[in-house]
């Protein structure tokens, strides 16, 4: 990646940590700004009483304290109030009614055996005055119910005139129809009703005289309640009723008033609770938009601080990122003010997997798939569509399954073409993902609705791809980006350079292909970049196209010019071919990695042959001379590559070499650049030589392995 002019003007005045630190400043400024207009409180024109404009839908869940008192009291009130059994109720009231008869009966007697004690007969007609206070004596007494005040004196005369076969009567007749009210239970506040009943009850009966008239009064009196109101365990009941009634809640999305609905005060009093129809002035959005704006960009810092890779890229990658999410957010802001258009659900034709897929091609998927969760989680901001204060989760979820998917659809496809192919793949998960939304919401969709859905989610997938083609040939030249696409493109054998090279230089073309399958191999053993050692390989020898006939692999049966010529010319013309071909890389626009590498695969290394050569014929020369301008090596592709260039010329040059041969031959060549200095510029370890070491030795040994020699097919006849 290069870093833009206009950016390395900024820095040649700021140091790196200010002006990343003013890099993060600004974009949270931007994302603030942005997501400012989706928190910024927003209320409702209407009044009591008038006519709803339009359904209003709740922006967050809320209890309805109104509904939920009212269900809490519909609670109480069915629950049943409690009655405790008064044990032994029935026996006492049949026992005072016995009593009261007995001692009618009691009191008949004591006035015959006086009359028979003073030698008298019994007077047709006895004194009843005497014989009633002689009863009211006798009569129990009981604190709450007076016998003798709740009967009258004419009641007591009809039972004292009547015969003790009618009192038998009467005490059956009563008390055989009270048992029958008081088994079926008798509530202390029915107890006149009960009385009501029994009173009828004994009315169906034919008494002598006025003994009907005293048998309902001895029932009303003897009669008491068999069941006692428990005001405690009522109570009791009715708070355990009370607490298990759940809250009334209106869910985010729930209609609080219907379109053309009268507000009424409970409404306006629902509205008003929720900050709908009041302007009043709060703080809270702004200072829960500036948390979540310092929780994204405290994530990008810490992210980019614990990045393991050169100060000046880091920065580029912030700033392609940063870039790359703020058109996102502007995107999102555009499909934002169309939804405001009253189109439903709109906000899922929204590209969202565009970032995750243009960051994976341009940087790696853990840049691509962090940003995709920072903006599926902006989205549930932008994209709700009623009051601040809440956010979307269905968008959201949405978003982040898109956005995750174009970079998994990505992972392994390095070709341009695969872009709008990942893209269809989106829509489906797209189509899969509003699947879920819908039917678990439980909510109907006539099937117009069902085809806008489909329609949303496919655009959304498609034009994900279509931007992503759009915007990645601009990144690749401002940012000077090297991507896996852009590579793939570059190894194609109809690149100018590689067509001339076929053309004026076959050996070296064989020569570069064997050196890329080496160095892909080592690099991607030690986790360095295989395919742009691939590429880069293509292309180290570009610049023996000028002069290919001094190169051995070119010499197809002619002499070696270098035999005529002197070694500080054969010198020349092979040192040139490293800035030669690094000239011709830049004039045909071919990225700064493939340029360095050809610039650095020979490093500052010593041409042994030619100096040797020059010392044999005694001339004054000095090593320095012999040696490449380099620089040396300063990635490790570039020396990987430098090691599979010599290793496979080497290698070559031996006549069926065993694996022994070959791995002493890697082994030397490695030793020899580590003792030279020719690996100090780039951070490769010595772990890491091992390992490059040991991959060479492999491929060398697959390609150069022992093959049977097949005896020659002999002419018929001979």
């Amino acid at each position: 990646m290069q870093t833009h002019p206009f950016l390395l003007k900024i820095r040649s005045f700021l140091s790196y940590r200010l002006f990343t630190n003013l890099l993060f400043v600004l974009l949270g400024i931007i994302v603030f700004g942005v997501l400012y207009g989706n928190v910024k409180p927003k209320t409702l024109d209407i009044n009591l009483y008038e006519d709803a404009p339009t359904t209003i839908r709740a922006p967050k869940k809320f209890v309805d304290e109104e509904a939920t008192a009212k269900k809490k009291e519909e609670a109480k009130a069915e629950v049943a109030d409690v009655y405790t059994p008064k044990g032994g109720a029935i026996d006492n009231s049949v026992s005072l009614l016995h009593s009261l008869m007995e001692s009618v009966t009691e009191v008949k007697k004591e006035s015959e055996q006086k009359a028979v004690e003073d030698d008298l007969k019994p007077p047709p007609n006895p004194d009843i005055n005497d014989q009633l206070k002689l009863l009211k004596a006798k009569l129990p007494k009981d604190k709450n119910n007076n016998v003798t005040n709740s009967l009258s004196d004419d009641v007591l005369k009809s039972l004292l005139e009547a015969s003790e076969d009618d009192l038998s009567r009467v005490e059956t007749i009563v008390s055989t129809q009270m048992k029958i009210i008081m088994e079926n239970g008798v509530k202390e506040e029915a107890l006149n009703e009960a009385k009501l009943n029994l009173e009828q009850r004994i009315t169906n009966y034919s008494f002598k005289g006025d003994l009907s008239t005293a048998a309902v009064k001895l029932g009303k009196v003897a009669l008491e309640p068999t069941l006692y109101y428990d005001a405690e365990k009522t109570d009791e009941l009715k708070k355990l009723a009370e607490a298990n009634v759940e809250k009334v809640e209106i869910i985010e999305g729930g209609v609080i008033v219907e379109d053309g609905d009268l507000i009424t005060p409970k409404k306006y009093s629902i509205l008003k609770s929720l900050g709908m129809v009041e302007n009043t002035f709060s703080f809270r959005p702004y200072v829960g938009l500036a948390l979540f704006v310092l929780v994204v960009i405290s994530s990008l810092y810490y992210f980019f601080y614990t990045l393991e890779v050169s100060e000046e890229r880091k920065q580029n990658y912030l700033i392609l990122t940063s870039i790359v999410f703020v058109i996102s957010l502007l995107i999102m802001k555009i499909v934002g003010l169309i939804e405001q258009l009253e189109i439903n659900d709109i906000a899922f034709i929204f590209p969202a997997a565009f970032t995750g897929m243009i960051l994976r091609i341009l940087l790696n998927e853990r840049i691509a798939m962090m940003m995709v969760f920072i903006l599926s989680a902006c989205s549930s901001i932008v994209f709700h569509q009623q009051f601040s204060g809440s956010i979307d989760i269905e968008i959201a979820i949405y978003t982040l399954f898109s956005g995750v998917s174009g970079i998994l659809f990505l992972m392994n496809r390095n070709q341009r073409s695969n872009i709008l192919r990942a893209g269809i793949y989106v829509a489906l998960v797209n189509i899969l993902i509003l699947g879920f939304l819908i039917l678990l919401s439980g909510t109907s969709y006539s099937n117009s609705e069902y085809i806008y859905y489909l329609v949303f989610a496919l655009v959304s997938g498609i034009s994900s791809s279509i931007l992503t083609i759009g915007f990645l040939p601009f990144f690749e030249a401002g940012f000077g980006i090297l991507s896996s696409m852009r590579l793939v493109e570059l190894s194609s054998p109809t690149q100018p350079l590689l067509k001339k090279l076929l053309t004026d230089a076959p050996g070296t073309y064989h020569h570069s292909v064997m050196v890329a399958n080496l160095a892909e191999a080592a690099c991607e053993s030690i986790g360095a970049n295989g395919l742009l050692a691939r590429v880069g390989c293509y292309y180290h020898d570009v610049g023996k196209s000028k002069r290919p006939h001094f190169f051995i692999e070119n010499q197809l049966n002619m002499g070696n010019p270098h035999d005529r010529v002197s070694p500080e010319t054969s010198r020349d013309v092979i040192i040139s071919h490293a800035s030669d071909g690094a000239e011709m890389l830049r004039k045909h626009k071919l990225p700064k990695e493939i340029v360095d590498i050809a610039e650095q695969h020979h490093g500052t290394t010593l041409l042994k042959f030619f100096y040797y050569k020059a010392k044999e014929q005694g001339k004054d020369v000095k090593e320095d001379e012999y040696r490449y301008p380099g620089p040396k090596p300063q990635t490790r592709e570039a020396a990987v590559i430098s090691i599979a260039d010599s290793v496979e010329a080497a290698v070559r040059s031996k006549k069926s070499p065993t694996q022994t041969e070959i791995q002493q031959l890697v082994h030397s060549i490695v030793q020899d650049r580590l003792q030279d200095g020719q690996f100090n510029e780039c951070d490769i370890s010595l772990k890491q030589l091992e390992t490059v070491k040991r991959s060479l030795c492999e491929t060398l040994n697959g390609i150069f392995h022992p093959r049977i020699e097949y005896p020659e097919l002999q002419a018929k006849g001979e």
